[in-house]
């Protein structure tokens, strides 16, 4: 007979090959099929289970065992200590992201009705999170994909979000306000020829949300340089990028005449996020 512990030991020495974490995506995916918490399986680790939920675990498995990351399989992931709902239409939120939030809530007073755009939204992760932590704050979230919109929205719902406004924009194309105090953005950096495209989970998310042209620098210069036309004076300039492009960027942002202009490192200590003041 299968008990827990029997088959979470024997999913684990499978998934072994594909995932540095495979005892944990075990559990995750047995909780999943089993439709209870983690605490159940410490609790309960010599309880057999019902053939039906034996199947179901195994499809899970399967699915985990052809790479499908654990975050499409869940259909959710968290972020900032909250949970979110993601699909093949979006980014799978990661953690290094988070550096966007600590420096925008240094940048943003709690009980001022501050204008924020988040360019590039996907499953609204940062605007929900910044409306989340900044109720007085009026932010636009845009993308130019209808999916990863529809994803955003029910986010919003589900953290009762009413401070945040999507569009289905080309970055500031269509968003009707025009001026605000900080621009933020997560936006595609890869380049299109990196070989991390074949690798992990970026494998199964959307192209469009992390290639672009000119060696992954495409959008930001898009972001940055039209953003000297969106900010008011004395407005912030916050965008993610890659590990290698912290040069590239802060000489972007010194050419576009930033002010301030400063890269900030993310938890395994890479350049990640780059800062500038509009400063007119």
């Amino acid at each position: 007979m299968h008990s827990i512990k029997s088959v979470l030991t024997d999913a684990a020495d499978t998934l072994a090959l594909v995932t540095d974490s495979a005892l944990l995506d075990a559990e995750v995916l047995l909780c999943l099929a089993l439709n209870k918490p983690r605490s159940h399986l410490r609790a309960w680790p010599d309880k057999l289970l019902q053939p039906e939920q034996l199947t179901a675990f195994r499809a899970l498995l399967e699915q985990r065992q052809k790479g499908t990351p654990i975050a499409y399989i869940t259909g959710n992931r968290e972020f900032w200590s909250r949970d979110f709902q993601v699909s093949p239409d979006v980014l799978i939120p990661r953690p290094d992201t988070e550096l966007l939030i600590e420096l925008s809530l240094k940048l943003i007073p709690a009980d001022e009705p501050v204008k924020i755009i988040d360019l590039g939204t996907g499953s609204g992760i940062i605007a929900i999170t910044l409306a989340v932590e900044r109720p007085h704050a009026q932010i636009s979230a845009t993308d130019i994909s209808v999916a990863a919109l529809a994803i955003a929205r029910l986010n919003a719902d589900k953290h009762h979000i009413n401070n945040v406004q999507f569009y289905q924009s080309n970055w500031y194309a269509d968003v009707p306000d025009s001026k605000f105090d900080l621009i933020i953005s997560n936006p595609p950096y890869i380049a299109e020829d990196d070989n991390h495209l074949l690798q992990g989970d970026v494998r199964f998310e959307p192209q469009t949300a992390l290639c672009a042209a000119e060696q992954g620098l495409g959008d930001i210069k898009i972001i940055a340089t039209l953003a000297r036309n969106h900010l008011e004076p004395k407005g912030h300039l916050l965008i993610e990028h890659g590990y290698d492009q912290q040069q590239q960027v802060q000489t972007l942002f010194k050419n576009l005449h930033y002010d301030k202009v400063q890269t900030y490192k993310d938890l395994s200590g890479q350049p990640r996020v780059t800062y500038g003041l509009w400063n007119p």
